[in-house]
């Protein structure tokens, strides 16, 4: 039979029991508001029964506190963290396609069409009084104003491009801070587990840290027994795609590596791509949340980037590449110098050429820095990669082939007119020498034209010799949104426009200034139509992209909304749950008390009355 005494045991064994209930309650409770906490639960099992050799068998002992678990559904956290890196993604895209739109925006109200309707005005007053300097004079000043708002277009997506590569910097150093803190806590996790229990709150952080880095990149997280089960170390690997960030108590680190080339002829200087410490590949384009935006933004091209393919032969310094992407003069955005991509291997090329074939088709010829380092037989050639995104690149580009376009024809009925001294128009709207400043003309050296030369980029084997009488001569390559202006001879003496294809009956011809006036409504300058249809049409472009992103980004938002209530239905804290648990807590508590001091009682009985 049992001890006598046994069951003040048994009802120590509840009191202590309801004891571990009531406590984790109340911090189950005090919790409630903690972002990232589990609701915990007592696990309790009844003690190992004793045998007691008599007729009714085997007799309980209490109950055994085996451990306290968090109440946490995987499959939620997986589901909670795959769409926490699609909301991330698209308020990412949502928040600078915003931006763009603000700087679009003024265009549709009052920027683009009251200094394109001013240039105009200022045109038709010309036409009426051509000899007039005062007129000639308001004509600059209304140009150059239109120049500088265009210019100020490209200084605004410039702008929001070094935001994005700042955010892009920020957003892997957050990766780096999680990946440090994540296996931090890990080794903290273990060394207490591996003496028994669950390190719960300590697993609540870690928890915490890799809800938030799914918002930034698309991850996996998987954690393995290592051992006996009962001692309780895990394993526990966090991974972006297929790169590993955290393996248990390590962590691998990227870090931001400026490009000293551009891919884009009008992307600003140092923009950011990313390395690992450890050598291990990685796409940001492929491996989702606000990273993968990011970079889409900024560099997002809408798949309008250059290839084309090439053969040639080991050692090498130069390569011919044909059957391109980029046909156009205008729409050729390529950087001066840069990076080529020829089949699998990368290159830094100089400078480059273009001629064109019999049948028209532009034909590069690109000088590398290094010699090929083996052959290459029908490769593609590529600068930049293809991203479907619309971006601020891809408006860029827009931007310079308005400035492009526009120009040339402005430019090509103004140099067939007479100033007022009788001589051949310049080309009216002008771009700057990046170094020297100065302007450029827009026509083809007699060397250029014997070879069927149509772009230089004018750098490396391609730059003009300094102090040749053609080193300014230029294509409209030369041409971009940020650097269009009024030829400054022009500027400065305004008896230079030409209003007029013949003065010598007369300064009060105005055929010329005629065909200015009917450039402006010309349908036939860009697909969209007139100069003013363009920048409509885009704008309309942009705000149908804006309206996409803010729709999936709200989209996404209530998505995420509804799985974290799912989640919190299972793991969160239930007031109304706690109160009743605290209550039959209690109680038990009550109960097992009263078992202790009904034992008492008992044994007072026993030890004090039966002997006298």
């Amino acid at each position: 039979m049992p001890n006598t005494f046994f069951g003040l045991t048994i009802g120590t064994t509840g009191l202590y029991g309801a004891n571990i209930g009531i406590n984790t309650t109340a911090h189950n409770i005090s919790n409630t508001e903690t972002d990232g906490y589990t609701r915990q639960l007592v696990e309790k099992r009844a003690g190992t029964a004793l045998r007691t050799n008599a007729s009714y068998g085997m007799i309980g002992t209490g109950v055994d506190i085996i451990s306290i678990e968090q109440v946490r559904d995987q499959y939620y956290d997986e589901k909670y963290r795959s769409n926490n890196t699609n909301a991330g993604y698209y308020t990412c895209q949502d928040y600078y396609m915003k931006d763009v739109e603000n700087y679009f925006n003024e265009v549709q109200l009052e920027g683009f069409n009251a200094n394109f309707d001013t240039l105009y005005n200022s045109i038709q007053e010309l036409s009426k009084d051509p000899s007039s300097l005062t007129v000639r004079t308001q004509l600059n000043s209304y140009a150059q104003s239109f120049s500088e708002y265009v210019n100020s277009l490209q200084v605004g997506m410039e702008k929001i491009q070094d935001n994005v590569n700042l955010e892009i910097k920020t957003m892997v150093d957050s990766v780096n801070s999680y990946a440090l803190q994540i296996a931090g806590l890990t080794k903290q996790i273990n060394t207490l587990e591996v003496t028994g229990g669950k390190a719960n709150d300590l697993r609540d952080q870690r928890n915490l840290l890799v809800d938030e880095l799914s918002n930034i990149v698309n991850i996996s997280v998987d954690e393995k027994i290592v051992g006996l089960s009962e001692v309780g170390v895990t394993s526990y690997t966090v991974k972006i795609g297929e790169t590993t960030l955290v393996d248990t108590f390590d962590y691998h680190t990227m870090h931001v590596v400026p490009r000293t080339e551009k891919m884009n002829q009008s992307d600003i200087e140092g923009l950011y791509d990313i390395a690992w410490e450890s050598n291990q590949t990685f796409n940001p384009l492929a491996n989702g949340g606000r990273l993968q935006a990011l970079f889409e933004v900024r560099d997002g091209n809408n798949q309008q980037y250059f290839n084309g393919r090439t053969t040639a032969s080991y050692g090498e310094n130069t390569i011919t590449v044909t059957d391109t992407s980029v046909n156009k003069v205008e729409q050729l955005h390529i950087a001066e110098t840069g990076i080529i991509t020829v089949g699998n291997r990368d290159y830094v090329y100089n400078g480059f050429q273009v001629t064109t074939d019999d049948d028209g088709n532009f034909v590069y010829e690109f000088e590398l820095k290094d010699d090929l380092k083996k052959d290459v037989d029908d490769v593609e050639v590529a600068i930049g990669k293809s991203i479907a995104y619309k971006g601020i690149n891809y408006y860029m580009q827009q931007l310079d082939e308005f400035a492009r376009v526009f120009t040339k024809a402005f430019n090509d009925i103004h140099k067939s007119g007479r100033d007022l001294n009788n001589e051949a128009g310049l080309d009216y709207f002008n771009s700057r020498n990046k170094v020297s400043g100065e302007n450029y003309v827009f026509d083809h050296t007699p060397n250029e034209k014997d070879y069927n030369i149509v772009i230089s980029s004018k750098t490396g084997m391609y730059a003009p010799e300094e102090g040749s009488e053609f080193e300014h001569y230029g294509s409209y390559y030369m041409m971009t949104a940020g650097r269009m202006c009024v030829t400054d001879e022009i500027y400065a003496d305004p008896s230079k426009v030409a209003a007029a294809s013949d003065v010598v009956n007369g300064v009060s011809q105005n055929d010329i200034a005629l065909q200015m006036i009917a450039l402006k409504s010309d349908t036939r300058m860009f697909k969209q139509g007139t100069p003013s249809g363009f920048l409509q049409a885009l704008i309309a472009e942009l705000g149908i992209d804006a309206a996409k992103a803010k729709s999936f980004a709200q989209n996404n938002e209530d998505i995420l909304s509804t799985i974290q209530n799912q989640r919190l239905s299972v793991s969160g804290v239930d007031m109304d749950e706690e109160s009743m648990a605290l209550v039959r807590f209690q109680n038990a508590y009550n109960l097992s008390a009263k078992v202790i001091s009904t034992m008492n009682e008992l044994y007072d009985r026993l030890i004090n009355y039966m002997g006298a």
